[in-house]
């Protein structure tokens, strides 16, 4: 298992599909997972540090898996099959439970628990990006600095992905 950090969230152009960015910690891959509209909103609001007034989803989740005494200790991504990605929440104790990729991902974030991606998701779906093409991922990185979480609202009848 390799550590993954959340480079962030972005629309894919022209199928105006949100992804997430996730890139090794200690590589020179990045591994882009499709996801659903709420779920990169969810995302690019734990990112930006936003807290509803109420809670979101993530939000609830993250106080259930407190109040009933566990503690979230690392997000797996764990396998990857038709595209589709497979995610496991790791909690205190060795209980794992299966989870969609982005639910995972935002709810890592708002824990700020570890996100690990095994060696064959990363050898499938990662992209080698070397450290002289680092200027394409800064200018994504700014891209996101000037992005909110807004802009991902679906509209009417947008498309589901799965993540």
């Amino acid at each position: 298992m390799r550590e993954l950090d959340v480079v962030g969230v972005r629309v894919e152009m022209p199928s105006n599909n949100p992804i997430v960015l996730l890139r090794e910690r200690d590589g020179d891959r990045y591994l882009p997972i499709w996801i659903g509209v709420p779920e990169a909103s969810a995302i690019a609001f734990a990112q930006q540090g936003v807290v509803p007034p109420r809670p979101l989803t993530h939000d609830l989740l993250k106080d259930v898996i407190e109040a009933v005494g566990r503690t979230l200790e690392r997000v797996d991504i764990v396998d990857v099959r038709d595209n589709v990605y497979y995610a496991e929440l790791v909690l205190d104790g060795g209980l794992t439970v299966s989870s969609r990729t982005s639910d995972a991902i935002a709810l890592a974030l708002r824990v700020g628990c570890p996100i690990l991606g095994a060696e064959s998701v990363l050898d499938a779906g990662g992209i080698p990006v070397p450290e002289e093409d680092e200027d394409e991922v800064e200018k994504f990185r700014e891209f996101l600095d000037q992005v909110s979480a807004e802009d991902f609202e679906s509209p009417p009848g947008g498309e589901q992905t799965s993540g």
